[in-house]
């Protein structure tokens, strides 16, 4: 048997916050995880994402603009930008094991198993921790349906060697809109299928059909209210079969993507050994994040069912929370006033805090700003057709939340975020001075 003060299952952005904390206070701690160290968001999501999608924006660019000052057909070579990826990607684990290292973090490889409330199995090693932290992170939903594991998932995407010609993705959020976004500027053809009514059922309905257009008008095939009931694979291509108010239909495609939604990796953790309550949101945990049915163990990230958004800051704060209330006794809640997202199509999607279907929940007395900006400066200075906005505040003035697609709409969230948290009026962010001309100055004609 092993002793450490804490053990930390899970090295994504959450674990490894807690385990650097931890280790720098003094306290013996242990990391484990069952893949590469640094998580789903540098070795699987956010970054390899983002760096695709930056090769995107450029062709993206380049086509509003062709005509109009730029000539020359310009298309991206998949196979290069993969390298570079891979090349970007690849360095993170060393350098993560390295923090560890510095901090003192003992480091195990391999997929932790409890054996009872305090100590869990992983490999050959058995191991007993003061408290023990659940930050493993989400995992592609399992698709129960016949042929539901031919679909490869979002980490096989980001490592395609050769883009097919047709791929197919089944599900409507923001991996599906993304991946999509950015496979149609590299030369594939694009189908969607979707279950619900639309897509980004989580996001502004005003400020997603706005970028439905937009899918559509790139050419991308998206099917709302359509179940796929069926996948068999014949030879290279797959089949696939829906079902919708149409009756049943079969498709044909290059490749399928499983992106119907992710759901907390909790699997083959032995949680009923540990007493650790659990349902399909994740570990069940108080305001510390501590479970709330055996006290030694703590959750953080996607692993927990808080109140936090599944994004990576909002891990990393979780961690932090986590890490204060295990040195210090349970102390620290979180924070989530403000939880800006984004989604990275082109152009953006991004929102922070109440839709106006929440406000009305709530009751709250609110105000909506909502319009098209496509007229604006900064869209025709780029030749951008989808710009739109839809802003709520409360009848004091106190922004409540906004949604916002747009050129660098990801950027211009953060200020409204800031305007959340500081409690800033309506009033303040119309009468600020920008800097000028910027995608920020807008906001003040968005309140």
């Amino acid at each position: 048997m092993k002793k450490y003060d804490i053990i930390v299952i899970g090295s994504g952005m959450a674990g490894m916050t807690i385990a650097n904390k931890c280790a720098k206070k003094g306290l013996k701690t242990a990391i484990t995880d069952s893949r590469p160290y640094g998580g789903t968001c540098a070795l699987r999501g956010c970054d390899p994402k983002k760096i695709l999608v930056g090769a995107a924006e450029i062709i993206g660019r380049a086509d509003k603009m062709s005509g109009i000052g730029i000539s020359g057909d310009i298309s991206i070579n998949w196979e290069d930008l993969m390298a570079y990826k891979n090349d970007f990607v690849s360095k993170m684990p060393k350098g993560v094991e390295k923090g560890y290292e510095k901090a003192g973090v003992k480091k195990y490889h391999g997929v932790a198993s409890f054996e009872s409330e305090n100590t869990v199995r992983i490999g050959n090693d058995l191991l007993e921790g003061g408290k023990i932290v659940i930050a493993t992170g989400a995992r592609p939903v399992t698709l129960d349906i016949t042929g539901g594991d031919l679909p490869i998932d979002s980490t096989d995407f980001l490592n395609l060697e050769k883009l097919p010609e047709h791929i197919t993705f089944v599900g409507g959020g923001y991996i599906a809109m993304e991946f999509a976004h950015l496979a149609a500027r590299a030369g594939s053809k694009i189908t969607i299928f979707h279950r619900g009514a639309r897509p980004l059922e989580n996001f502004d309905e005003h400020i997603v059909k706005h970028l439905v257009k937009a899918t559509k008008d790139l050419g991308i095939l998206l099917h709302v209210e359509t179940e796929v009931i069926g996948i068999e694979k014949d030879g290279d291509q797959f089949i696939v079969f829906t079902k919708s108010s149409n009756g049943e239909q079969t498709h044909h495609t290059d490749l399928l993507v499983n992106a119907a939604g992710r759901v907390p990796e909790l699997d083959g953790m032995n949680l009923e050994k540990a007493s650790i309550a659990y349902n399909k949101k994740g570990i069940e945990v108080n305001e510390y994040l501590q479970s709330e049915s055996n006290p030694t163990v703590y959750a953080a990230g996607d692993a927990a069912n808080s109140n936090g958004l599944n994004l990576t800051p909002v891990a990393v704060m979780e961690g932090h929370a986590v890490a204060a209330n295990i040195i210090r006794g349970n102390s620290k809640v979180p924070d989530y006033t403000e939880m800006p997202s984004a989604v990275f199509t082109l152009p953006t999607l991004a929102a922070v805090g109440m839709t106006e279907k929440q406000a009305k929940e709530l009751d709250v007395e609110y105000q909506v700003k909502s319009a098209s900006a496509s007229n604006w400066y900064n869209a025709k200075r780029i030749n951008e057709s989808t710009y739109a906005y839809k802003v709520i505040s409360h009848k004091d003035g106190h922004i409540l939340g906004a949604h916002i697609i747009g050129p660098h709409a990801e950027e211009m969230i953060n200020l409204f975020a800031m305007a959340i948290r500081g409690k800033l009026k309506v009033a303040d962010i119309r009468n600020m001075v920008y800097s000028n001309p910027s995608m920020g100055s807008d906001i003040g004609s968005m309140v």
